[in-house]
């Protein structure tokens, strides 16, 4: 009863095969193996973006960072949800890498700026002429970290403002995979026709063993991208090893199938959680991400069995009356199965 991130879970076997197959003999350093052709060719066209330039990184911080880093200048603002893993999980990663740019919260229910929201604080930002930061760039989640998700439409309209500003759009796609399965979008129209330039494409919560994509869709932007990621640290000599993980990711569609299996499971926990008396999901669970709170007697029967949850905030006391609802986040993955689903929710409902 594991749920406390997808992070969590194992690599696919898939994934793992392929490494060890990717293991035999020699090949080039840097991305010049040629699985890593390979890899490129297939996000074009999964992507439908034949001029696409396609970079791989081990970590989701590193392919939001550097990413961000291409698109907003250091004197410049990166709007972003109050909530975004940008904002609050990356210790400082993008201002960092920008060289300092500053990031700038845009309110939105469950974790989804709004339009109107980004619009106004992009018009109140700059007006201190050289005193303050510029606007630079948009970056939006999805799925968000509260764990509803974008409609392509909804891309489209935050895209829509940032544009007609003259602002580059990122989207951090660590869970992209669990986005298009939620809302049934190709890639191609959750990125660049959205108006999307820079997308994060995640691996490594989705059962990788740690690969992300970084796919930039004006090709001008690439080479300032190659420089940044080896500055940082992040160009593996012994790429073929990343490589190898997102060749089999993209084969014959796993990376889909893999987070339709982790939608089904946060399905299935959300809907059992919304059945239990006194329970209440706190923002719509729309991928495999669940806010909710049910009494804290569950929360005891539920830990000392064994399972595995954030509590919010984590360190929610231990004692107090049984019937207090106490918040969780629980998080699916494509190896949760229905047997720890069914065990949890019979332990929480008593």
């Amino acid at each position: 009863m594991f749920f406390a991130s997808d992070n969590g879970s194992g690599a696919a076997p898939e994934i793992i095969a392929a490494v060890v197959a990717a293991n035999a003999g020699y090949a080039m350093p840097y991305g010049n193996d040629p699985i890593m052709e390979g890899v490129r060719a297939e996000i074009r066209r999964i992507f439908e973006a034949p001029e696409a330039a396609v970079y791989l990184v081990a970590t989701g911080t590193a392919a939001n960072a550097l990413a961000l880093a291409i698109l907003c200048a250091p004197w410049g603002a990166v709007f972003c949800h109050p909530l975004a893993h940008v904002e609050n999980d990356e210790c400082g990663a993008p201002e960092f890498y920008t060289g300092g740019a500053k990031l700038v919260p845009v309110a939105g229910d469950h974790g989804r700026m709004t339009p109107a929201a980004l619009a106004a604080a992009i018009a109140r930002t700059g007006r201190g002429g050289v005193h303050g930061v510029q606007p630079g760039a948009v970056s939006i989640t999805n799925v968000t970290e509260t764990g509803s998700v974008y409609s392509a439409a909804e891309v489209a309209e935050l895209a829509t403002v940032a544009k007609g500003c003259g602002l580059p759009v990122h989207l951090d796609g660590a869970r992209l995979a669990n986005a298009l399965v939620a809302t049934g979008a190709s890639p191609a129209a959750m990125t660049w026709q959205a108006g999307v330039d820079v997308v994060s494409f995640g691996g490594t919560k989705n059962g990788c063993l740690g690969v992300e994509a970084v796919v930039i869709f004006d090709p001008a932007r690439a080479w300032e991208f190659e420089l940044r990621r080896k500055r940082a640290g992040h160009l593996f000599s012994k790429h073929r090893y990343l490589s190898a993980q997102m060749a089999a990711y993209l084969k014959d569609g796993l990376w889909l199938d893999l987070a339709a299996r982790a939608n089904r499971a946060g399905a299935r926990l959300a809907a059992g959680i919304r059945a239990l008396p006194g329970a209440v999901i706190d923002h719509p669970a729309e991928a495999n991400v669940i806010f909710a709170r049910w009494p804290r007697a569950g929360h005891l029967r539920a830990r000392a069995a064994g399972a595995q949850y954030y509590l919010m905030p984590p360190d929610g006391a231990p004692e107090g009356p049984p019937d207090e609802l106490l918040a969780a986040r629980l998080v699916t993955s494509w190896s949760t199965s229905e047997q720890d689903v069914g065990r949890f929710l019979e332990l929480i409902g008593g």
